[in-house]
C-alpha cells in the first residue's frame, strides 16, 4: 500500500550528563535574560494532570532554527533542549516534513542519523551543548568534564494522505527500515522482535518502541508519548552515570582500606571511622539521586501511556542498569558498616589498652610510695 505523509517531523535526541545538578530556576531566569529565547516548564499536554506526576517539571529552552546537509541537501530543523535537575540536558533536533512519501520519509530518518551522527560524536551537538553551557554554566553543580551520552530517534507522523487505522498501518506500511536503520531485508524472527512493543489507545494511533528508536503516528499531534521516551532515556543516562561512579569508587575504596590497614594499630579507630564515614557519604549521595530520578515521572492513571512508559525503561534495560547500582551501593553500605564496626573494636581495644596502662601505673605508684 502506498501512502504518502502530509505531515509529520523527524525527532533526533542526544542526552549528556552535563552536572550534578541543575537549578532549573535560576538556569530559566539566566537563559531568559541573557538570550531572550522562550523557556517553558514541560507537562504532558493529552494527558490529565492528576494521571501523571513530575518530581521536578523539566525546562524546555528553545535554541532557533538552524540548517543541516543531509545527504548533500539542505534540511532545515528546529533545536531544543530540556533540562532536568538531576543534571541531564537532552538536546533535540526536530525536522519537519510535508508531503513526503513513505520510502523517503523512512529514508530520510536513516540519512539524518547518518549526518547528524547519532552513534557518534558530532560537532552540531558539541556546538548546540558549547552554546547551551556557556548560557548556564553558574547554573550548574559539579559540571561533569567528561558527560556520558545517550540517543534516540523518533519518527512521528500527525497524518497521512489517508485515513488509516493502526491495525492497518502495521499491516500495510513496512516500519521495518525505518525502525532497524537498515536497508536489507530481516529475518522474520528479527522483523517481529522489531514490531514487538506496539501500543494503541484509539484506533488511529500507533507506537512501535525499539531499543534506540521509535514510530508514533499522532493524528491529534499530542507529544506525550515522545516525552516520556526522552524521560525514559533521561533515566537511563543518569542510572548509567550512577553505575559508572561506583565502578570508580569499588577499586578507590578497596585501595584506601588496605591502606588505612597497613599503619600503625593505635591510629585504626580515627581512620576506620574517616573511611566510614566518606562512605556513608557515597551511599547517602547514590540512594538520594537514584529516588531523585525514580520519581522523575510517576504515571498514576493513564493507563496507555504507563504501558509505554514500562516498556521503554524495560527496552533501555533501565530495572538492569538500577540493579546493578543497587548491588554495588550494597557492597560499599555493608564495607560502611564493616568498617563502622572496625572503628567500634578499635576504640575499645585502645580503651582496655589506656585502663591497663592506669592500673599498671598505679600498681608502679603505690609500690613507689611503699
Amino acid at each position: 500500500m502506498r501512502v504518502n505523509v502530509q505531515s509529520g517531523q523527524i525527532i533526533v535526541l542526544r542526552l549528556f550528563d552535563v552536572a550534578y545538578e541543575i537549578d532549573l530556576k535560576q538556569a530559566e531566569l539566566v537563559w531568559t535574560q541573557r538570550t531572550q529565547g522562550a523557556s517553558t516548564r514541560s507537562r504532558l499536554v493529552g494527558t490529565p494532570t492528576k494521571a501523571v506526576s513530575f518530581g521536578v517539571p523539566p525546562l524546555k529552552l528553545d535554541l532557533g532554527p538552524l540548517t543541516l546537509d543531509i545527504a548533500g541537501q539542505a534540511v532545515p530543523a528546529l533545536a531544543s533542549v530540556r533540562l532536568y535537575d538531576f543534571g541531564i540536558a537532552a538536546l533535540s533536533l526536530r525536522l519537519p516534513v510535508q508531503n513526503m512519501g513513505w520510502t523517503d520519509f523512512s529514508r530520510l530518518a536513516n540519512e539524518a542519523c547518518l549526518a547528524i551522527g547519532l552513534t557518534s560524536t558530532s560537532p552540531i551537538w558539541d556546538g548546540l551543548r558549547k552554546r547551551l553551557l556557556d548560557v548556564i554554566a553558574e547554573t550548574l553543580e559539579r559540571p561533569t568534564a567528561e558527560p556520558l551520552q545517550e540517543d534516540y530517534l523518533i519518527a512521528v507522523v500527525e497524518e497521512f494522505d489517508q485515513s488509516i487505522s493502526a491495525d492497518a498501518l502495521l499491516e500495510r506500511v513496512d516500519l521495518v527500515p525505518l525502525l532497524s536503520g537498515r536497508d536489507r531485508a530481516l529475518s522474520d524472527g528479527a522483523r517481529s522482535d522489531l514490531l514487538e512493543h506496539h501500543f494503541s489507545y484509539f484506533t488511529d494511533d500507533l507506537a512501535v518502541v525499539t531499543w534506540d528508536r521509535a514510530f508514533l503516528y499522532e493524528p491529534q499531534r499530542e507529544t506525550d508519548v515522545a516525552d516520556v521516551l526522552e524521560i525514559a532515556n533521561a533515566q537511563l543516562l543518569e542510572m548509567r552515570v550512577y553505575d559508572e561512579m561506583l565502578d570508580a569508587e569499588l577499586p578507590r575504596m578497596r585501595a584506601m582500606i588496605d591502606a588505612a590497614r597497613g599503619r600503625a594499630s593505635f591510629l585504626a579507630s580515627r581512620r576506620y571511622a574517616k573511611l566510614a564515614k566518606r562512605l556513608h557519604g557515597v551511599v547517602a549521595e547514590v540512594s538520594e539521586l537514584t529516588e531523585r530520578v525514580d520519581n522523575a515521572l510517576q504515571v498514576t492513571e493513564d493507563v496507555y501511556l504507563a504501558r509505554v512508559y514500562e516498556a521503554a525503561m524495560e527496552l533501555f534495560r533501565v530495572p538492569n542498569v538500577t540493579a546493578a547500582v543497587d548491588r554495588k551501593l550494597s557492597i560499599v553500605r555493608d564495607t560502611y558498616m564493616a568498617l563502622h564496626s572496625e572503628a567500634a573494636g578499635s576504640r575499645a581495644e585502645v580503651m582496655e589498652l589506656a585502663v591497663l596502662l592506669l592500673i599498671f601505673f598505679e600498681l608502679v605508684l603505690s609500690i613507689a610510695r611503699h
